[in-house]
């Protein structure tokens, strides 16, 4: 598949980083970097603009290794860039660890899945088809 980009950024377009991946790193491009105190969240650009295909969304996830080394994760996560969107890609990183985190210029700091999507149509209907879960919500199919 291929997906229109423009990089504005000084680093490289966004890899696979094995050959089986589903993400591809996606780096911060910034002036300067960024310190991230306990439990705070910034905005980070990217230098990116896309233009992903109808029908298609790119998922912005966390790197797992940012996460357990650092407690780095991203607030909205998976965020979602729509194929309508040509603005920046930037990645809303927040801090759950209890020391600071500085982010540097064209370090990883997510990855990019691009994956299908359908639209859906909403059917109102007055009733809905029987299931053995019904209606248990949360924790209804666990143990204790």
């Amino acid at each position: 598949m291929l997906i229109p980009i423009i990089n504005q950024s000084r680093h490289p377009l966004p890899e696979y980083q094995t050959a089986h991946a589903a993400g591809m790193d996606v780096r911060a491009n910034l002036a300067e970097p960024i310190t991230l105190k306990p439990l705070q969240r910034a905005l980070i650009p990217t230098g990116l603009f896309l233009e992903i295909p109808v029908g298609y969304e790119v998922q912005v996830r966390p790197r797992s290794g940012l996460a357990y080394k650092h407690g780095i994760g991203i607030v909205n996560s998976p965020g979602t860039i729509d194929a309508d969107y040509r603005g920046e890609l930037k990645v809303l990183l927040v801090n759950l660890s209890d020391q600071d985190f500085v982010v540097q210029d064209g370090e990883r700091i997510a990855q990019l899945v691009v994956a299908r999507h359908e639209t859906a149509v909403w059917q109102p209907v007055d009733t809905l088809s029987e299931t053995q879960r019904g209606t248990g919500g949360y924790g209804s199919t666990g143990q204790s």
